[in-house]
């Protein structure tokens, strides 16, 4: 689908108008199952606790209840795509945590390469929620690196055009988030 396709039908979605947001799905439907795909690749065989075409159902059903959205553009719309999966990968494991599953035959799933120390489906989701917040006060664009990389699946070079730096800028910033993150995860 065109960029310019999903462009109009985003601003036929802001604007109000009925059924924008059934004609858009379709059209990038292909692109949030490639992100929801990241997260399922890490699982081990055998493990059926997140699947990806759920993950885009999930994301479906929060994104019809927005009454209003504040964006125009394709790669706004996937930013808030990425940022919505990963509160649903919370809400995951808060649930998780709440039935107090695991125990010796529990699989390990990590977050992704960059942060393979983040289990998707453990609390570890809801102390990265909170450290994400604390670091988005402390530093918005490194950051919105680290989401873009992890959470949306671009590649550091995709990530620093997107963030309007330089990719050696990207990969400094991608480097201090991991290591903030890494030392602010760890128990004391």
């Amino acid at each position: 689908m065109e960029s310019n396709d999903i462009t109009q039908r985003l601003q036929a979605w802001r604007n109000g108008e009925q059924g924008a947001l059934d004609s858009l799905i379709p059209a990038v439907y292909p692109e949030l199952h490639r992100m929801a795909l990241s997260f399922v690749r890490r699982e081990s065989k055998g493990c059926d606790t997140l699947q990806a075409t759920g993950l885009v159902n999930e994301l479906y059903l929060v994104l019809i209840n927005r009454k209003k959205i504040d964006f125009t553009q394709r790669n706004q719309f996937f930013a808030l795509a990425a940022h919505l999966m990963r509160i649903i990968l919370i809400d995951m494991a808060r649930e998780r945590k709440a039935q107090k599953r695991g125990g010796p035959s529990a699989v390990r799933v990590p977050l992704s390469e960059d942060l393979n120390w983040v289990d998707v489906t453990s609390p570890e989701m809801l102390d990265l929620d909170i450290a994400l917040s604390e670091l988005t006060r402390l530093e918005p664009r490194k950051t919105e690196m680290l989401i873009l990389k992890t959470f949306l699946g671009c590649s550091t070079t995709e990530a620093a055009e997107l963030a309007g730096v330089s990719k050696s800028t990207a990969d400094r910033d991608l480097r201090f988030v991991k290591a903030w993150l890494f030392q602010r995860m760890q128990p004391a």
